[in-house]
Parts: structure tokens; C-alpha cells; sequence
């Protein structure tokens, strides 16, 4: 396994014990349905849950130890969430652009958590669903470019220019991974981009709150 791939697992581990820690906090203090985060189930059961598979998850890809059921666990799990809860929603709603954003977050989740399976059909599968949520990231970067301008961080020049970068971006990224063609180039660029842009907007948060 080479050193992004290391790398990329430790970073997936993190978010998902991330995730985890958030769901307990949600279903510990949450003042009610819908004032947790996103992904986060409104019943608290679900919630514990969500938070107990999330972290166990993490300890299993970070470890190494039965990664590959975990994943596969994973990934299982999401999909049902993806189908159970945010189809529903965007059929009754296909312009609410807040399901497509949640739900393919989710699905491009479900994806990696194919690939980190390590077999050739996970991973098959995995490229597949992991491409098409960067297809809807994409275009929802150019319906939505205002908007998403006002999420570059203040200091960065030429905010709607890097909202249509990105989108662009991330189609290119969906093409070549989906297709194998320098997958493993537009992986690496694309991590490289996100791991910038959730650092900027890290540092863009702490100088809104000094």
C-alpha cells in the first residue's frame, strides 16, 4: 500500500470517529428532530447507533483489523440511509438542492468505504459511486456559483472564479476516476484540493470567532 493510500485511511478514520463523537453528542444534548448535523439521524436511538458503528469503524480501518468487514459495513450501512431516507427526499423535491448535497455526500462516503475494501468489485463499484456525487458537486458549483463564492475565504482573490474552478474540478476528476484514465492523479489532486479548501475554511472560521 503506497503512502497516500496509508495516508487517505488515516484521514477516513478520522473523519468517520469525527462523525461518531458528533452523533453521540447529537443524540446526548440535541434540543430535538433536525438540530443535529446533517448526516445525523433525528431519533436519538439512530443516533447512538450511527455514532457506535462510525467509531468502530474508525478503530477498525485505523488498526487494521477486520478493515475490510468494516468497510464493507459501512458502506452497506450509508447506502441504506442514502436510499431510506434522502431518495424519498428528493423525489418529493428535486430542486431542494439540500438532499442532493447530503445525500451524495453520503454516497461518495459509501464509496470510499467500497474502495478501502480492497477487493476488485468493491473497488469497481466503489470509483463508480464515489464519481458520480463529484458529477452533482459539480454542476450544483455552477446553478449555485453565488452562493457557493460566499463560502471562498475572504482573503482569496476572485471568489466566483474558484467557484467555477471547482466545479470543473470536480467533473474532471469524476471523468478520469470513473474512466481509470490518471485515476490516480485526479485523486490526488482532488484530496489536495479538499484538504486546502477545508484548511482555509478552518483558518477562515478562527478568524471570524477571534
Amino acid at each position: 500500500m503506497g503512502k497516500l493510500s496509508k495516508l487517505g485511511r488515516v484521514f477516513f478514520a478520522i473523519s468517520m470517529a469525527a462523525f461518531g463523537v458528533q452523533s453521540l453528542i447529537y443524540a446526548r444534548f440535541a434540543a430535538g428532530p433536525g438540530s443535529g448535523p446533517p448526516w445525523t439521524p433525528a431519533h436519538p436511538f439512530w443516533a447512538y447507533f450511527t455514532a457506535i458503528v462510525s467509531v468502530a469503524v474508525a478503530a477498525s480501518i485505523a488498526t487494521n483489523i477486520q478493515s475490510r468487514c468494516a468497510a464493507i459495513l459501512l458502506a452497506i450501512t450509508i447506502l441504506l440511509r442514502v436510499l431510506l431516507v434522502y431518495a424519498p427526499k428528493l423525489a418529493a423535491n428535486p430542486h431542494d438542492p439540500g438532499p442532493w448535497t447530503s445525500g451524495f455526500e453520503l454516497l461518495a462516503m459509501c464509496g470510499t468505504s467500497l474502495v478501502l475494501a480492497g477487493t476488485h468489485p468493491t473497488i469497481k463499484l466503489g470509483r463508480l459511486l464515489f464519481a458520480i456525487p463529484l458529477v452533482v458537486f459539480g454542476v450544483q458549483h455552477f446553478l449555485y456559483a453565488g452562493f457557493v463564492a460566499t463560502l471562498v475565504p475572504s482573503w482569496i482573490l476572485g471568489h466566483l472564479f474558484w467557484a467555477y474552478f471547482v466545479g470543473v474540478a470536480f467533473v474532471a476528476a469524476a471523468v478520469s476516476i470513473a474512466t481509470e484514465m490518471n485515476a490516480r492523479l485526479a485523486s490526488t489532486l482532488l484530496g489536495i484540493m479538499l484538504f486546502v479548501g477545508a484548511h482555509s475554511s478552518f483558518a477562515q472560521g478562527r478568524c471570524s470567532s477571534a
